[in-house]
């Protein structure tokens, strides 16, 4: 059972007065690639699934499945075995806690689990523009590389050219993949891009 509210953190259904703050952490990976972004309060769980996409720098080919509080929310066609509808579900209406946590999952093969932190409950700042990624660190992980062990392999094989798969990876991540880069700025411009 969820700890009792905040009054003062609680907006109307619907609002837009509040901004959540969240740490977006891909699970077993290390070290961590992490996202800490600022998103309107409400947004639905699909736009924060465009937007999980869009900073961790994934494709979106595969289905998702957000789990909060036991229950899992997704799109109807991805997941019809899904407690809610993530298009009619809004970060408001989940009546959040500080420090709360819950999980986005990414590609059921190659299961990418991101563990979603509530950093911070904000007031709407009317002079910054929605979403906006914060910070984060390294690269995300290349969609369809194996999940996490996959990924491993991976920076294995491109750390070594005589590997025998050292071409067909290098073809397929592109010579400019940079594990450990975070490009702040690439990443809002996409958002700005795309919201």
């Amino acid at each position: 059972m969820p700890k009792e509210l905040k009054k003062e953190f609680v907006a109307p259904v619907g609002s837009s007065n509040l901004v959540y703050q969240l740490k977006i952490t891909l699970r077993d990976i290390k070290p961590p690639i992490w996202r800490r972004i600022q998103v309107c309060g409400d947004i639905t769980l699909y736009e924060l699934h465009t937007i999980i996409q869009t900073v961790m720098d994934w494709l979106g080919h595969h289905p998702h499945v957000f789990n909060i509080r036991g229950l899992w929310y997704a799109d109807p066609i991805d997941g019809p075995e899904a407690d809610a509808d993530e298009s009619i579900s809004s970060l408001d209406e989940l009546i959040l806690e500080e420090k709360e946590k819950f999980r986005y999952i990414y590609d059921f093969g190659d299961n990418w689990v991101h563990e979603i932190l509530l950093e911070k409950i904000l007031p709407f700042d009317e002079k910054l523009q929605y979403p906006v990624c914060l910070s984060g660190k390294r690269s995300g992980p290349p969609d369809d590389c194996g999940g996490p062990r996959g990924y491993v392999n991976l920076l294995n094989v491109l750390g070594d050219p005589d590997e025998s798969d050292y071409d067909h990876w290098m073809e397929s991540v592109g010579v400019d993949f940079d594990p450990e880069r975070f490009d702040k700025d690439k990443i809002n411009l996409r958002l700005k891009t795309t919201w």
